[in-house]
């Protein structure tokens, strides 16, 4: 199969005329990183926006999110008092991790987007989306990237484990490409985690979503042990609460388990 028939599920949302602003776009150069980044001049409306939707997602998190988010939230200092700036997440990320952010304009080229990855920078958007789209929205936005997203990489085997995927991302091809998009889908964005206190949530496309948070942990999904080789023939729709789900034992579970698939693939060395 050719590398030019394997689109993204993004990709072919856009060539059936999806939302525009789920089509990638590509880089035409460098973007801001760290304390290159500036502060937006957010409208009321914006903050009033992130408080709303930071309260609306922490009232359902106790018992189902995984430790390890609430412990990032803390180190990144999140509160609904206002957005949080880029290039003061990414302080925190380079002690904690030694990742950095970048700003980005809005949903990127996935190879720009692994090639940030693989150099431990994580690109996010630093607008919120509006008043109608509070309940969903298609477009990646900084709510999704910063409360969904960035608590996590201050774990040190996620971190390691997500500079992986960027690595091995970028070397991919043909359906290698079609794999790693879908191992990200049941992991980075809707994937749970077993604990001593019972099945907990890690993926940001859940926490980040009113709908999901709510389903994920509900007896509508079917919860799946880990398995590189099953996880990656999962079909899965992007437009729809998900009805399978698969569930990681720990996050270095996950970082020795993408090593070792992905080495045996020749992704990485």
């Amino acid at each position: 199969m050719s590398d030019e028939k394997i689109l993204s599920a993004y990709a072919k949302a856009a060539e059936q005329g999806i939302d525009p602003r789920c089509i990638p776009q590509k880089l035409n150069g460098p973007v801001p990183e760290d304390n290159q980044i500036i502060y937006p001049d957010y409208p009321e409306s914006d903050q009033e926006s992130w408080r709303f939707l930071f309260h609306r997602q922490m009232q359902f998190l106790p018992g189902r999110v995984c430790n390890e988010y609430l412990t990032g939230s803390e180190k990144l200092k999140f509160t609904p008092d206002k957005i949080p700036a880029l290039k003061d997440l990414s302080a925190v990320f380079k002690k904690t991790t030694g990742w950095k952010i970048a700003r980005v304009p809005g949903l990127i080229d996935e190879q720009d987007f692994f090639e940030l990855l693989r150099r431990r920078v994580f690109p996010s958007t630093d607008y919120i989306r509006g008043k109608n789209e509070l309940d969903y929205t298609p477009a990646p936005d900084l709510f999704h990237d910063m409360f969904g997203h960035m608590p996590l990489l201050t774990d040190p085997n996620f971190a390691s484990f997500y500079q992986m995927f960027g690595e091995a991302a970028f070397n991919a091809k043909g359906i290698q490409r079609k794999w790693l998009e879908t191992f990200h889908w049941f992991t980075v964005e809707f994937g749970l985690i077993n604990k001593p206190d019972g099945m907990r949530i890690y993926g940001a496309g859940i926490i980040s979503s009113l709908g999901e948070v709510q389903h994920a942990l509900s007896n509508e999904v079917e919860i799946k042990p880990f398995d590189v080789k099953k996880l990656i023939n999962q079909p899965y729709d992007v437009w729809h609460v998900q009805p399978t789900l698969f569930a990681i034992n720990s996050f270095e579970h996950l970082e020795n388990e993408f090593k070792n698939w992905t080495k045996k693939e020749g992704l990485i060395t």
